[in-house]
């Protein structure tokens, strides 16, 4: 499952976010800076009002990476009772060296290291984590001026750093100006927690206070917990059983369809010995007929996102060389087949640069007759897990 970790500010947001349903409570201050450190008094106010019904954790600030001056800091704010600590891995200083300085603490509380998207992150650092037993890592945006996470990085690459974090051990994070659109398309590849705080303050910004209407449309997106479960990935069955289970078929008017047309995205693709050696450009069209809400459609939690159906395409082409078009297509299938309001798929595979002309198929695949399998991942090295 996918944790959905809310910043708040003290101890009346956090009532806010735990009766939302956040699965994590997360206390930074947003005006302080990008992991801006709330006082020590007020966390620990919020941790006691928590009370251990749900994790909490706490940023350090944006600090150096000196040894000393996060160690102090890491001491103070562990004290406070949270269960995670948040620190920044910031340009300069010497990372290794404060991370070593960190190891001790592991032992009393969870330590998670914040890379940030727009400064150049050194995710080599992460196999140093799982030596110095840190609990995990996330990537966030250090610049709070309106771009997200995905604006600096593409589903591809968040998907190998979450499953080089799933390699080593270590839980997986991804935050930074998410907006509810953002939410389909990172569960796709299960991270352990998805973080917010802008799109929990409606239309007044970050700074402001969160809102009880923004934390339960959040929580609506992301599939619950439930009793006793753990992170480390989506379980689509909970979707369904949230009211997308999909109609019968033979229905027509219980359906629609989702297209996607003159997709071009360059892949390594062909068994030619030159189509391995450099990718080429391949077209791709999709129409997915899905199950329509009984109810009248109003939001994000209605529809089927068409950042699915482009994103599922992307990782696959990220994943390696292909051999056969046939082969892609019913990858594709496979992977959107696996989503509860879909009930067909029809996929067009193209092949743009043969000399020959425009070659490729189509294929329609149902339901019932599709092998689905759940989620689809990349490997560290961008093969396909």
């Amino acid at each position: 499952m996918t944790w959905f970790l809310a910043s708040v500010r003290d101890a009346d947001e956090a009532a806010i976010a735990l009766a939302g349903g956040a699965d994590v409570i997360d206390f930074k201050d947003p005006a302080a800076g990008a992991l801006g450190a709330v006082a020590p008094g007020i966390v620990r106010e919020g941790a006691a009002l928590v009370a251990g019904a749900r994790p909490v954790s706490a940023v350090l600030g944006d600090l150096p990476m000196h040894a000393a001056l996060l160690r102090d800091a890491a001491e103070t704010m562990a004290a406070t009772g949270v269960d995670y600590l948040k620190l920044g891995i910031f340009p300069g200083g010497d990372a290794e060296a404060a991370l070593a300085a960190l190891a001790p603490l592991a032992a009393r509380v969870k330590l998670v290291a914040v890379f940030f998207a727009d400064r150049n992150p050194d995710l080599s650092l992460l196999a140093l984590l799982a030596e110095h037993r840190f609990a995990g890592a996330m990537l966030d945006t250090a610049g709070k001026n309106g771009a997200r996470l995905l604006d600096h990085m593409d589903i591809a690459r968040l998907g190998r750093f979450v499953a080089e974090c799933r390699r080593l051990g270590l839980l997986s994070g991804l935050a930074g100006g998410l907006e509810l659109p953002d939410i389909p398309r990172l569960l796709l590849l299960a991270p352990d927690l998805l973080g917010f705080r802008t799109a929990l303050c409606g239309a007044q910004g970050r700074a402001s206070a969160i809102e009880a209407e923004s934390v339960a449309m959040v929580r609506a997106l992301i599939p619950g917990l439930g009793t006793g479960a753990a992170p480390g990935g989506v379980d689509f069955r909970l979707l369904a059983a949230r009211g997308y289970a999909p109609e019968q078929e033979s229905d027509p008017a219980l359906t629609d369809r989702v297209h996607l047309r003159d997709f071009v995205l360059p892949m390594k693709i062909g068994v030619y010995a030159h189509e391995r050696a450099r990718p080429q450009n391949v077209r791709f069209a999709v129409t997915v007929v899905i199950a329509r809400p009984r109810r009248l459609v109003a939001d994000l939690r209605d529809v089927f996102s068409y950042d699915v159906i482009s994103d599922t395409i992307r990782m696959l082409a990220d994943a390696g060389h292909v051999g056969l078009v046939e082969t892609l297509a019913e990858r594709i299938a496979a992977r959107l087949l696996a989503h509860p309001p879909v009930l067909k798929v029809e996929i067009r595979v193209e092949k743009l640069e043969t000399g020959t002309g425009i070659v490729g198929i189509t294929i329609e695949r149902t339901r019932e007759a599709a092998v689905v399998t759940l989620p689809y991942l990349v490997g560290a090295s961008g093969a396909e897990a």
